[in-house]
């Protein structure tokens, strides 16, 4: 599949990214602090299909060292269709020579090995909402 990939926020909808997140399963914060958030990033990644946006994701990094990767998302109809790979391969060249860490929503960390990341033993998370995240499985 043909994507265009757009690296800056100037156009974006970003009641649509919210919309995304929500509709994949991750998060309902609302437009506005989507909006703040990747805008903030060191990287971030867009990709349309046929003028509409398909998927996205962000960095935050010191450029130097460390980076992590947040908020990659792939609406349904994409999935299976090299999107996914295109935005974590976009982030990762956009901050060359640093480590990267992300968490992956359960159930999807196999896309992310396919990658080139590997599991953690170490990581350590503290949540707004503890009880929340540990429902869904992001913490023991």
């Amino acid at each position: 599949m043909d994507f265009e990939v757009v690296r800056d926020c100037s156009s974006i909808d970003w009641v649509e990214v919210a919309g995304i997140l929500e509709e994949v399963g991750m998060g309902n914060l609302g437009p506005e602090i989507r909006k703040i958030a990747f805008e903030a990033s060191y990287a971030k990644v867009f990709l349309f299909s046929k003028g509409r946006l398909a998927g996205f994701g962000r960095a935050l990094s010191d450029g130097v060292h460390e980076a992590a990767i947040y908020d990659v998302a792939l609406r349904p109809e994409y999935q299976g269709s090299g999107g996914g790979r295109l935005i974590i391969e976009n982030l990762i060249n956009a901050i060359p020579g640093v480590n990267f860490i992300l968490y992956a929503r359960p159930g999807k960390e196999g896309f992310y090995e396919k990658m080139g990341l590997s599991r953690m033993r170490t990581g350590m998370a503290r949540f707004l909402k503890n009880d929340y995240m540990r429902e869904r499985g992001f913490t023991e």
